[in-house]
């Protein structure tokens, strides 16, 4: 995912981080609001980039996951009510999509916080998921030596 979208305990939804501040960030919610707060130090955030899904093998990113579900879905919004679906739905919904999810590890609430973020991201135009590796270009050097004209 490019751009850097941030989950916020004990804050619903989804924000896309817009400033950094000297120990603030600035960020705006992904809806229609686009509503811009500030977060601090204490807020506990983390970047959707940096979340992983227990496996019985290795843990999987969660964009990668997300990827799994736009193919399943056919880039459409999942269908199933978060809040309201059972236990045994909302396991078989994760296991048609990551069949080796590990069952003792990842707990319903888990995966409601999954399609409920997917569905925000989706319903808002961020559909791509997949990580792309950051390459710097290197800058042009600074010195206090002007430059020489030929």
């Amino acid at each position: 995912m490019e751009k850097n979208i941030l989950a916020i305990s004990g804050s619903p939804g989804l924000y896309l981080l817009v400033s950094r501040g000297h120990s603030t960030l600035i960020v705006e919610t992904v809806d229609d609001q686009k509503k811009r707060l500030s977060v601090g130090i204490r807020d506990k955030i983390t970047s959707l980039n940096d979340i992983s899904i227990f496996t019985d093998d290795d843990d999987i990113l969660l964009t990668t996951v997300f990827e799994n579900i736009k193919k399943k879905m056919e880039g459409k919004p999942v269908e199933i009510n978060a809040k309201k679906a059972s236990k045994n739905e909302l396991i078989n919904f994760l296991a048609g999509v990551l069949p080796n999810f590990d069952r003792d590890k990842v707990y319903p609430n888990d995966i409601r916080k999954i399609i409920n973020w997917y569905n925000i991201l989706i319903t808002n135009g961020y559909t791509d998921f997949e990580t792309k590796e950051v390459q710097n270009e290197p800058s042009e050097e600074i010195t206090d030596k002007p430059k020489e004209t030929a």
